[in-house]
């Protein structure tokens, strides 16, 4: 059964191009559902014919706001009602100091902007610790990192299908937790414990997409029950 990003996109009558992978809506759903109807802020990474941005206010509701970024000065023509757009590069930390300053807390990005993983891990480092504390950061096209044109190959470092991967590993620092109190010993095998590691609760991996979900990492402990 299509869920309701699905259904808009295949009966789009916003007469607007929207250009997606049809896998990709299960994947939306799974992750956006809980924001829907709720007075949240989105922000598309490239807007190119502006549906997608139309798509994102209908799905989420009157309470969104929504707001693209792109390169190309003509996409301001597809602002509306909730729906602003900024012109500039998504490596760009002025432009997205300047969202920042207008919209400082931002509930969801989607980067669906130029592909190239020199400027998705800027963009990345930029928004990512300004994203609201149980915000979902979702990366489109991540198959790019594979394509010469972007730069990309298997294992090729410097992609952001690597960098993401490091992510995991960075994730991995509760191991260097003994109840509430870090190890300070250094050593080959020891993980930093890190901001990212405090406030991301998942990354996730599907085909072409990648998903951070914040949370606040809870204390770690270890407990053992024993029977009555």
């Amino acid at each position: 059964m299509h869920g309701n990003l699905h259904k808009y996109f295949l009966n789009n009558g916003s007469k607007k191009r929207i250009h997606k992978l049809l896998h990709y809506f299960d994947i939306y759903e799974s992750n956006f559902e809980r924001f829907r109807n709720k007075s949240i802020t989105v922000l598309e990474i490239g807007v190119h014919g502006g549906g997608s941005l139309c798509m994102w206010k209908d799905y989420f509701g009157a309470e969104c706001q929504v707001i693209g970024l792109d390169i190309n000065p003509e996409c301001k023509q597809h602002e509306a009602k909730g729906i602003e757009i900024f012109i500039g590069s998504q490596d760009d930390a002025d432009v997205l100091d300047e969202i920042h300053a207008k919209y400082p807390v931002i509930d969801i990005v989607i980067d669906d902007g130029s592909h190239m993983s020199s400027q998705m891990i800027a963009s990345f480092e930029l928004l990512y610790p300004r994203l609201a504390e149980n915000g979902v950061y979702l990366v489109e096209d991540t198959c790019c990192c594979y394509w010469d044109e972007y730069g990309g190959g298997l294992k090729r470092d410097n992609t952001f299908i690597e960098y993401a991967k490091n992510k995991i590993d960075e994730m991995q620092a509760s191991a260097n937790l003994t109840q509430v109190r870090e190890v300070t010993r250094s050593g080959p095998n020891t993980l930093p414990v890190t901001d990212f590691m405090r406030t991301t609760d998942s990354v996730s991996f599907y085909d072409s997409i990648i998903v951070f979900t914040k949370r606040r990492q809870a204390r770690r402990e270890q407990l053992v029950t024993t029977p009555m």
